[in-house]
This record gives structure tokens, C-alpha cells and sequence, in this order.
């Protein structure tokens, strides 16, 4: 992994984020927080989880842990998830445009949220929550046709044809 590299899908992340949100904003209140029996309960659970992971790796490589992620409850309805996770991907994208090649190769220390000391490599822990999105992201457009709702595309291929496309 190099800068480019975790850049790039840190790009793709918030283009793929965007995308999800923009399916998203066609439920109701209703829809966005019925219990749908997933991982985390509702589309709204489910976002407040993906952005509230983003969130927490973010402060562990400020050198902060926490215990856990604020509860979904904390955000009643989809412009309140919108709004916060706006906030922490500004965050996001300020701390990765400014890392360097060593923080790739450092070892962050942080408390796991079950509070077990952990050590990860810098490039292992930015790969993870782009990875962590895209899982999460799969259970939303899951949660969608459910709802009979339509998700947009979020693979990382539609991004390189629409944001890097390939040259002949």
C-alpha cells in the first residue's frame, strides 16, 4: 500500500457513501428505522453503525479510544445521520489527505471497545474501515429491495469506470 493507494480508496469510500445515502433518502421515517431483522436493525442502524466505525478508527489514530459508538437512537431521523456523518467524512478525508508514507507503516495503539490494548499498522487499520463500509454497505442494498426501495451501485469497479477510467 502507498499514499495513492489508500487515498484513492478513501475517494472511493465517500463516493460510495454518497451513493448509499442518495438511496437511502427515497424511505420514509417509517422505513428508515423498521426492524428488519439484519445485523443492526434498520437502514438507519446500519448507516449510524458504518459512519460511527469511521468515526471511532478515526480517534483511535488521534490517539484516543473509546468504548463504544453513540447509539442510533441519537439520530431520529435520515437528515440527522446525514448531517453527523457529513461531519465526521469532512474529518476523515482531512486526516487522510494529510498522512504520510510513515503513518502507513506506524503502529497505532488504541482499546479495542471491549477495552483489550490492540496494535495495528497504519496501513492494515485504512484498508479495514474502507472494507468495513463496503460490507455494511452490502446490507443496505439488502435492506432496500426489502423496502422496496432501489440501491445504486457501490462497487469499487463502477468507481474506477466513472472516476478513474481506464485509457487506451
Amino acid at each position: 500500500m502507498n499514499l495513492a493507494d489508500i487515498r484513492t480508496l478513501y475517494e472511493y469510500n465517500s463516493w460510495a457513501n454518497h451513493r448509499t445515502l442518495e438511496a437511502c433518502a427515497a424511505l420514509n421515517d417509517e422505513q428508515f428505522t423498521r426492524d428488519l431483522g439484519s445485523s443492526f436493525k434498520s437502514v438507519r442502524d446500519t448507516l449510524c453503525h458504518i459512519f460511527g466505525a469511521e468515526w471511532l478508527w478515526l480517534e483511535r489514530w488521534h490517539g484516543r479510544s473509546h468504548p463504544g459508538l453513540l447509539p442510533a437512537s441519537e439520530y431520529p431521523n435520515f437528515d440527522a445521520v446525514k448531517t453527523a456523518w457529513s461531519r465526521v467524512e469532512h474529518d476523515l478525508l482531512d486526516f487522510i489527505a494529510g498522512i504520510t508514507e510513515g503513518d502507513l507503516n506506524r503502529n497505532y495503539e488504541y482499546k479495542t471497545t471491549q477495552g483489550v490494548e490492540s496494535v495495528s499498522l497504519g496501513w492494515q487499520m485504512f484498508q479495514h474501515v474502507v472494507n468495513h463500509g463496503s460490507y455494511h454497505r452490502g446490507q443496505i442494498a439488502t435492506m432496500l429491495r426489502q423496502l422496496g426501495a432501489k440501491p445504486l451501485g457501490t462497487d469499487l469497479i463502477l468507481f474506477y469506470r466513472t472516476r478513474h477510467p481506464a485509457k487506451a
